[in-house]
């Protein structure tokens, strides 16, 4: 693997705006759910179903796909994987039952799962001395995405209808081209000839007991993130917002997110990851705690602080396993990114099932204290600089 002195900053901003484009196009199926259902008269439990199959392919594909990439140094996973999301979630606008639109969200889902650990894996050889921050940057393309995009689609939908959401692939198509010229070829880690798990072991290596602390952290992390992002409209709708203030409300909590994840990674590369965990994970209880507690317009300052909190420590967790085990960065970066972020999210059910029986507050308030259960974890962490 050939590593760069300096930061490749054309091809770091492709990666990101691959990260951004695809996550563009899939933040856009949950804020589409009500229009869905009045149009379709699905059932709140065939919207389960489709979210829950969202979430689960998210961490069964990144995996093999993570370890086919490092098998592979084609960049066909990050392109199929692209254009999957670009081209199927605007086609669920034509959608016109519960079949039709699960398979073409199933699609965007699994392109989605695709191009992560591929372009997510190729961050370190571009990122030079800073790779903290560039994996911060990185990362700011997918959150930003998931803080606009629900704002575009929701306002894009009222005005035009869900019939003209497939010409919203046009700029999905356009950046392609752009990408296509601009996106290296990933390069090969030495692990050709293994077979997944010996790929998986020689990926660790004699890291794998710190891997799986941090994986550890990165998944409750991941259960917190996600639990307040799936139930927080539902929550300010029941406290008197309207949807619009809602959503509002949710881009504000993923966009601070964005900006704090780009402070971490500075921060990171001067003093180290392990003092960033240690710090954001003790603020984010009482962040947590004083933004489900605010009312009226103060709402709003708590959700970029609650977002800032939760959201610092995600590019992280990656940046360290990357440091740990950079034989195998694609994997890695699936097992970091996708299985954990898939896991968490798949524990909404549960969530939503408690919230069902003692209140959405409860539960969430409940949920505010995880973070607290990652301290001793954290603990074991090495101190490593991003840079």
């Amino acid at each position: 693997m050939k590593q760069h002195v300096k930061a490749n900053v054309k091809v770091i901003f492709a990666l990101t705006l691959v990260h951004f484009t695809g996550d563009f196009y899939s933040s856009f199926t949950s804020p589409l759910f009500p229009l869905f259902v009045d149009k379709m008269g699905l059932s709140l439990a065939q919207v389960g179903t489709i979210a829950g199959i969202n979430r689960l392919l998210a961490f069964i594909v990144q995996p093999p796909v993570g370890y086919l990439s490092d098998q592979y140094q084609s960049r066909i996973f990050i392109f199929v994987g692209l254009l999957l999301p670009v081209i199927f979630i605007p086609l669920s606008g034509i959608c016109t039952g519960f079949w039709t639109l699960l398979f073409a969200i199933m699609l965007g889902s699994i392109g989605s799962s695709m191009f992560h650990p591929s372009v997510t894996g190729m961050i370190p050889v571009y990122s030079g001395s800073k790779s903290g921050f560039s994996m911060s940057v990185f990362n700011t393309g997918g959150t930003l995405a998931f803080g606009i995009g629900p704002l575009f689609i929701t306002w894009y939908a009222d005005r035009f209808g869900l019939e003209l959401l497939p010409f919203t692939m046009l700029f999905g198509l356009c950046t392609g081209i752009y990408l296509y010229y601009s996106v290296p070829m990933p390069q090969p880690e030495g692990m050709k000839n293994l077979g997944f798990l010996k790929t998986i072991k020689q990926s660790l290596g004699s890291a794998w007991k710190v891997i799986i602390l941090i994986w550890s952290v990165m998944f409750l992390r991941a259960v917190v993130g996600q639990s307040f992002l799936t139930f927080m409209p539902v929550f300010y709708v029941e406290k008197g917002f309207s949807i619009v203030s809602a959503g509002i409300i949710f881009s504000l909590f993923t966009i601070a997110g964005t900006i704090s994840g780009l402070a971490s990674g500075l921060i990171s590369d001067k003093i180290g990851i392990k003092p960033v965990f240690i710090f954001t994970h003790i603020i984010m209880t009482p962040i947590l705690l004083l933004f489900l507690k605010l009312e009226g317009s103060w709402t709003y300052l708590g959700s970029i602080l609650a977002g800032a909190a939760v959201l610092a420590s995600l590019p992280l967790g990656v940046v360290m396993a990357q440091k740990l085990a950079p034989k195998g960065r694609s994997m890695v970066a699936s097992l970091m990114m996708g299985l954990a972020y898939g896991l968490g999210g798949f524990a909404a059910p549960l969530v939503g099932k408690l919230a069902d029986t003692y209140s959405i507050q409860a539960v969430l308030t409940g949920i505010s204290f995880v973070p607290l259960l990652t301290l001793p974890i954290i603990y074991f962490f090495p101190n490593i600089k991003g840079d």
